[in-house]
Formats: C-alpha cells, structure tokens, sequence
C-alpha cells in the first residue's frame, strides 16, 4: 500500500530527491489531489486555453484514443519491457508530445530574442525507471539543434525554453530532466 501522509501534510519544496522534488513535513509522497479542496499544482493556470482528451483501455497492453479520434492507436510494453514491440507506449507518446511542444516554446523564444531558430530540431528521450519506495519514475533528456547558432545563444534559447514550455513546467521538480544543444 502506498504511503500517505495524511491530509494535514504540508507540501515543502526541496527536501527530498534528485531536481529539488516535493517532500512533505509528515513523511515523503507525493503530493495528492484531493477532491474538493483543489489542486497541488504549484503553477495554477490564470487562463486556460485547450483541453485535450484521451482515453485508455487495457494499459500498456490495450489501446488509446484520443476525444476527436484523430489519434487512435495500439499500445504494447516494449521489448525492453519484456513486451512484444511492435506498437507504441506511453514513453514514446510523452516523448513525442514533449519534443513538439518543446520546439514550438523554442520558436516562442527565438522570436522574443530576434534569433532564428528555423531548421532547429528537438528530440527528446524519455527513460522509465524505479525510484524509491518501489515505485517508476521517468527520467528525460532533450537535445535541440540550432543551425547557425552559437553554443551560447543556443544554450540561452534552449533554457528560455525550457522556462516556457508547458511539459517542462509541469515535469519542474518532479523528474529529472537535462537539456543539451547538439
């Protein structure tokens, strides 16, 4: 059973785990969302702008769609896994959905600092792994290349990304990311 701390735990950043995660005063989980009483989120939207559906039926090994079908897709653990392949998982999902929203706040920021970053590409790997307590974690690491940047202008972007892009504020704190220009 996993812990819980109970609903008088208090949310303290910085107190346990690797990129400054949350802890609580009463014992480390993570924090909860209790129905009725609002988010943990520690960035609350101020204008919510898109709401995007999907759907899951049988877990790594089913299927997901999304609300207007445009992505239906089958799901299976990979080999890696001990899975069969031969379809998609939820990592490569993540991964994807990152990299694009990655490249758009790259744009976002290129065009705030007057710096092209046309050509740029991002990829990104996102690794699934135990953590303590005997739950999974993820891990990520983003690579953006930057054609005829500088390193430091193009590390200054890759940051100013990272400060904008919705995944990365919302994985803040929680996993670890690293950020490189290849």
């Amino acid at each position: 059973m996993p812990f819980d701390a109970g609903p008088d735990a208090v949310p303290t950043v910085g107190k346990k785990g690797g990129s400054g995660g949350v802890g609580m005063e009463t014992g480390e989980c993570p924090p909860r969302i209790i129905p009725g009483k609002g988010s943990t989120m520690a960035t609350p939207l101020t204008k919510p702008l898109y709401t995007a559906e999907a759907t899951a039926h049988g877990g790594r090994e089913g299927r997901v769609r999304s609300g207007d079908g445009l992505l239906d897709l089958d799901l299976k653990p990979p080999v890696e896994l001990g899975g069969p392949g031969g379809a998609t998982n939820p990592e490569e999902l993540f991964a994807a959905g990152y990299a694009a929203c990655f490249q758009s706040a790259l744009g976002v920021v290129g065009r705030r600092s007057k710096v092209s970053v046309d050509g740029s590409t991002v990829a990104v790997k996102v690794t699934l792994g135990t953590i303590e307590g005997g739950g999974f974690g993820l891990a990520v690491a983003i690579e953006a290349h930057i054609p005829e940047v500088d390193e430091t202008t193009a590390s200054a972007l890759i940051d100013g990304a990272h400060a904008v892009c919705p995944y990365s504020n919302a994985t803040r704190g929680n996993i670890e990311v690293t950020l490189s220009a290849v």
